[in-house]
């Protein structure tokens, strides 16, 4: 009898513990889809508002500044509020194991181009457009993954690459020569956020790549990882402010331009992809595509209603087949038949930095905590 009551404990603390992990995999979808669509359509509707215009060299700045400040109060909050404590911590991180910090600065140094270029490519190009076309970091991550760590990818994984290069090619005919119904359109370039957004996706899928390959192994934890590249980005993407605007901004103010729904945009950056570092290890690969084709029609959905983007059947087969094959990409792979070791499908980090826009520089050190975009 007793054994049969310890029986039934037991299944209902499986079955409790089996649905909070439904809800917490819900929540990591709602999550995920929120941040991948949220940031670029917001983005766009700051860059296409009548008025001043905020500097976005700044705003690349006031992010990671706010980024830094955050994962610090999470160390402190981890180590209880032991102010001495915190501080040797993070100087024997930062200071004392210097040679590991500095592993960052290359991929801190490409977060913050990329970050400055997901500005221009928003800027030119309409949301929903931009969020198919960056779907192409998937691809590069892909490639960087093969010729770099010398990874294997499945027939089904590069059946979808080719889809999703192809989806992405249908979109940009479609585009040629269309404009959205938006007072801001007569000043954008597309050529110049085409170019943009291929850029930052193979900026993107080589970041993923060196970061995995420079610091596999590591045991520092994402919080210390995102000080570190937060310090980097921070100096770097103030050395762009002083590039680009420096003497405007010494004219105006770093703030200028600065509204309640710009401050949004920068506290998205900053705190979006810390988010989504929380929560995405409750999501698998399945979910984290089905995640991202979802963001694909929210961003386009919602394009159509805030700013009169044109929605026909070009586009919507192209944006199609990027759907599928980020979907398909993210299936699991069948028993290899390899007998390398070494000759994996991409990791759960390298694949997080596929899914997940690089405009945050968040994040996480391989391979068993994951973060990303």
């Amino acid at each position: 009898m007793a054994a049969k009551s310890h029986s039934q404990a037991g299944e209902e603390k499986t079955s409790s513990r089996s649905d909070v992990n439904r809800k917490l995999k819900y929540i990591s979808l709602a999550v995920l889809v929120v941040q991948n669509a949220s940031l670029i359509l917001s983005i766009r509707y700051v860059r296409t508002l009548p008025g001043d215009r905020f500097f976005t060299t700044s705003a690349v700045v006031m992010a990671e500044v706010l980024k830094v400040l955050t994962c610090l109060l999470i160390i402190l909050l981890q180590r209880r509020f032991h102010v001495k404590d915190t501080v040797y911590f993070l100087v024997d991180s930062i200071l004392f194991q210097y040679k590991d910090t500095l592993k960052l600065a290359v991929p801190s140094l490409i977060y913050t181009l990329q970050n400055n270029l997901q500005y221009v490519a928003i800027s030119n190009l309409p949301a929903a457009t931009f969020q198919v076309t960056y779907q192409l970091k998937i691809l590069t991550t892909a490639l960087f993954s093969v010729t770099m760590l010398r990874k294997s990818l499945s027939r089904v994984q590069w059946f979808s690459l080719l889809l999703l290069f192809a989806g992405v090619a249908v979109v940009q005919m479609q585009q040629e020569g269309k404009k959205e119904a938006s007072s801001a359109s007569s000043t954008q370039n597309y050529i110049a956020g085409l170019v943009a957004v291929v850029i930052s996706c193979l900026s993107s899928g080589f970041a993923g790549v060196y970061f995995e390959k420079i610091l596999k192994g590591s045991a520092a934890s994402v919080w210390v990882r995102n000080v570190q590249l937060g310090i980097f980005g921070t100096a770097l993407g103030a050395v762009a402010l002083w590039w680009q605007d420096g003497g405007a901004v010494a004219e105006r103010g770093l703030l200028f331009g600065y509204t309640g729904a710009v401050w949004g945009v920068v506290l998205n950056q900053a705190f979006g992809g810390l988010l989504v570092a929380v929560v995405v290890k409750y999501a698998d690969n399945i979910l984290k595509g089905f995640a991202t084709s979802l963001s694909i029609v929210v961003s386009t959905v919602t394009s159509v209603y805030l700013f009169g983007f044109q929605v026909d059947l070009l586009f919507t087969a192209g944006a199609g087949l990027v759907i599928g094959a980020v979907y398909m990409y993210s299936l699991p792979k069948g028993p290899s038949t390899s007998t390398s070791t070494s000759t994996s499908v991409a990791s759960p980090t390298t694949e997080m930095e596929a899914f997940i826009p690089k405009a945050q520089g968040v994040v996480a050190p391989p391979p068993t905590v994951l973060v990303t975009d």
